[in-house]
């Protein structure tokens, strides 16, 4: 359950977020807010579970902030925390459906136990909402075909741009006009080996539980399109006005996406992850976009399951995706997602296609065909051949060399091999320098008060996705990365002659009590002491 914590005194905000265990009780704090104009932004823009609310704050108070957010989503669960014992503030908050009204001060075990009972509570009506006889029941009935069919064409690039508003306006599908698209591709994750409720023959069901879990939540709004791909995937499609911006959009989807497997895994006790197209485009460039979230997806082997997946290769053309044949198609995609398996399954399907040649000029077409082949695919990502081809460069001119069925074979293995090769080096690269852009930021803004949600939003991509890459280059956390920058920075200031105050902030604490309270833990001594 994800929690947004509303409070204008910045040492109680401070305490609250730092000195109770959430995440010990699966509660994910996703904002701080000071100001209720603040809040609600950030609400909007995080949609969390769970609301801890101060009801005397500044711009507006709690109850009129409280009254917004039920507005926008009457699921959520809001805990007020005043002090002022007023019997019309108490009769206000219970009018509109708050959780709890608790009194300051409120002890820490009563505030978490406060917000476990809303978040049970959330959680019942989740189940009721969502629970597997309804789910089963959804199975049974269609889907609208006809509009899924178009859609299915739509991202299959079958569609000319004019036959894309034609086709939409017949199947009654308002197409907004001057809009930005964004893909999602979600899938359940594997079954663990622990699961004994399904197996595999459940595949299908988990799927269309997924499919129906998100339609259900994204219902109201009437910014995105849910549908099912042929490989049983839930797409999302959304749309926005072009003058909304891409990065804007791009983050407000890595968020919504991000709380929408949140919400998947309260239902079902099982975890999806999602893959997010890379950038925003026309509708005439939409399957372009869906293939990035597909390979996207494919991530959650690097990075594992309950994950959303934003793409971070290198942008490829589709000067003439939509005309080649299916098995090149598929060439390209496993090349491109790095997937050995699925390469090796079409290197087979066209090995049967050499095997049945039985004239020298037979062998000579197809090995000028797959050259061709080869070079369109290493082309259209950018790269230069020579790099990726290395000692096979030289039968691009000498094809006559490949003399047998079997060097032709071997060949087509190795090269393809070194695309693969080529693309997860690529794919390092990019991580890495994301990475390296995270080390930077952190280093020139470590006078402020960094957060991982904050450093997602200066990078446009998603605070889980970001988490686990962290993670998983640098072997700690991101806080735990900080943290320590943070008060090395403050000891080799202090060593250095400055004041406690200047020390903290220089490293972001504008509560000099807190500072001490923080470096003591960490060095064991105060920072007078260090400094002595």
């Amino acid at each position: 359950m994800n929690l947004l914590i509303v409070e204008d005194e910045i040492r109680l905000r401070t305490s609250l977020a730092n000195n109770i265990p959430w995440e010990e009780h699966g509660i994910e704090i996703v904002g701080l807010a000071g100001r209720g104009l603040e809040a609600l932004q950030l609400y909007r823009r995080s949609k969390p579970d769970i609301v801890l609310l101060d009801i005397r704050i500044p711009e507006m108070d709690g109850i009129e902030l409280a009254r917004e957010i039920m507005k926008a989503n009457r699921l959520v669960k809001i805990i007020i925390l005043s002090g002022y014992d007023n019997f019309s503030y108490a009769q206000s908050a219970l009018e509109i459906g708050i959780s709890k009204y608790l009194l300051k001060p409120a002890e820490d075990p009563e505030i978490l136990q406060a917000v476990l009972d809303a978040a049970a509570q959330l959680r019942q009506e989740l189940d009721r909402l969502y629970n597997q006889e309804a789910l089963q029941q959804k199975w049974l009935q269609q889907l609208p075909n006809l509009q899924n069919n178009f859609f299915q064409n739509w991202m299959s690039g079958k569609y000319a741009a004019w036959e894309i508003g034609k086709y939409g306006g017949e199947l009654q599908i308002d197409l907004p006009a001057e809009a930005q698209y964004a893909v999602v591709v979600l899938d359940m994750d594997p079954l663990s080996d622990e699961e004994t409720r399904f197996d595999s023959k459940d595949a299908s069901l988990l799927q269309f539980s997924l499919n129906s879990i998100v339609k259900e939540i994204l219902a109201d709004e009437h910014n995105v399109w849910v549908l099912t791909a042929p490989e049983g995937y839930t797409v999302l499609v959304f749309h926005s006005p072009l003058a909304e911006g891409s990065n804007r959009m791009m983050l407000a989807v890595n968020v919504r996406v991000t709380n929408l497997l949140s919400k998947v895994k309260d239902c079902l006790k099982l975890t999806a992850s999602a893959g997010i197209g890379g950038e925003t485009c026309g509708p005439e460039k939409l399957h372009l976009i869906y293939v990035q979230a597909i390979r996207a997806l494919q991530g959650r082997v690097v990075y594992g399951p309950d994950i959303a997946i934003p793409y971070r290769e290198q942008q490829q053309s589709a000067d003439t995706w939509s005309m080649l044949p299916n098995y090149e198609n598929n060439l390209e995609i496993a090349v491109e997602t790095g997937d050995e398996e699925q390469a090796g399954q079409v290197l087979l399907a066209l090995w049967e296609s050499i095997v049945k040649a039985d004239t020298v000029d037979d062998m000579q077409e197809w090995v000028l065909y797959f050259n061709s082949v080869l070079v369109r695919i290493i082309h259209r990502q950018g790269w230069r051949l020579k790099e990726v081809l290395g000692p096979d460069f030289e039968y691009l001119h000498h094809p006559q060399q490949l003399v047998t069925k079997e060097k032709i074979h071997a060949w087509l293995q190795r090269t393809v091999g070194r695309m693969i090769a080529h693309v997860r080096n690529q794919r390092e690269s990019v991580n890495n320098q994301l990475v390296k852009k995270i080390l930077q930021l952190v280093d020139k803004e470590i006078h402020t008060e960094l957060t991982l949600l904050t450093v997602a939003d200066r990078l446009y991509v998603n605070a889980s996705y970001l988490s686990r890459l962290f993670k998983r280059e640098m072997g700690t956390t991101f806080s735990a990365y900080v943290m320590e920058h943070k008060m090395e920075r403050a000891k080799h200031v202090l060593q250095q002659g400055a004041k406690v105050s200047d020390a903290a902030n220089q490293v972001g604490y504008r509560d000099v009590s807190y500072f001490t309270k923080v470096f003591r833990k960490f060095w064991g001594v105060t920072p007078g002491e260090m400094k002595r």
